[in-house]
């Protein structure tokens, strides 16, 4: 992946926080939910419940789609990424910390959530390894998208 396509991606995940991530129900019809995310380079992770559909959708079939953009008051201003991943949920507890850590630095206004947070047997953390990304850029022209296949080097 070209260094300048690779920044251009990171740019638009630094600069959102929501995500549209759409999983596989058991019945082959598609799931799309709305999660926040923090990511690490290319790599994404997103909480869940462990006893989520999400969970159950992702426990059954690793595929993913997901689309990162933000709203813009002219189509002609859209861009954002689409991309096609693999997801994994994090067993390793030290990294499950560290990850919770990039979580809570990216949202930070939740540390003043009422109550006590969830409990950590609760929560299923994702992360989401994208195989192809789509970078989206209407201001080269409606629909300009260029396809990216994303290697182990660029992770």
């Amino acid at each position: 992946m070209d260094a300048s396509v690779k920044q251009k991606i990171i740019d638009i995940l630094d600069q959102n926080r929501i995500m549209s991530l759409a999983t596989l129900r058991p019945d082959g019809w598609p799931q799309a939910t709305t999660v926040g995310f923090a990511h690490e380079g290319l790599t994404l992770y997103f909480l869940c419940g462990r006893d989520s559909q999400k969970t159950r959708n992702l426990e059954k079939d690793d595929r993913v789609s997901l689309t990162i953009n933000a709203d813009v008051p002219h189509v002609m201003g859209i861009t954002g990424v689409s991309m096609a991943a693999r997801a994994e949920s994090i067993k390793d507890p030290g990294e499950a910390q560290r990850i919770l850590g990039l979580l809570i630095k990216r949202y930070p206004e939740q540390a003043d959530f009422p109550g006590p947070p969830p409990p950590a047997d609760t929560m299923n953390i994702v992360r989401l390894r994208p195989q192809v990304i789509s970078l989206i850029d209407y201001t080269k022209g409606f629909g300009h998208t260029d396809l990216i296949a994303v290697g182990q080097e660029d992770f």
